[in-house]
């Protein structure tokens, strides 16, 4: 192969690796979509505080695994208001948090069994 070929070829490849991200990126957008809407399983849970006025729900809770976070104490949005007048202080739960618009939210919520 000459000097020509050698260099033809290698701008073929260069082209075709920038062109190619884009093709993958269609592919991998439509799996990454399908993989955030599945929900990992409930975490367990006790109601440390109900706040009304902003709509937040203080957990002290296990690992929530879907979310790759300890346990711990926090405080977190309800996506459903009448989930507030579900629980009170010391309530044992079970309940699913999410990442909804950057914000930790409760989006399942029941009593524990």
């Amino acid at each position: 192969m000459n000097r020509y070929s050698t260099i033809f070829s290698t701008v073929i490849l260069m082209v075709g690796a920038f062109n190619a991200p884009a093709v993958f990126a269609q592919d991998h957008s439509q799996h990454m979509a399908s993989a955030e809407s599945k929900v990992g399983p409930m975490s367990s849970g006790e109601i440390v505080k109900v706040d009304k006025a902003a709509a937040k729900l203080t957990i002290k809770h296990g690992p929530l695994t879907n979310l790759n976070m300890p346990g711990m104490t926090m405080g977190f949005k309800v996506n459903n208001a009448a989930m507030l007048d579900q629980v009170k202080t010391g309530d044992k739960v079970n309940f699913v948090a999410e990442k909804v618009n950057g914000t930790l939210t409760v989006t399942t919520l029941e009593a524990a069994k």
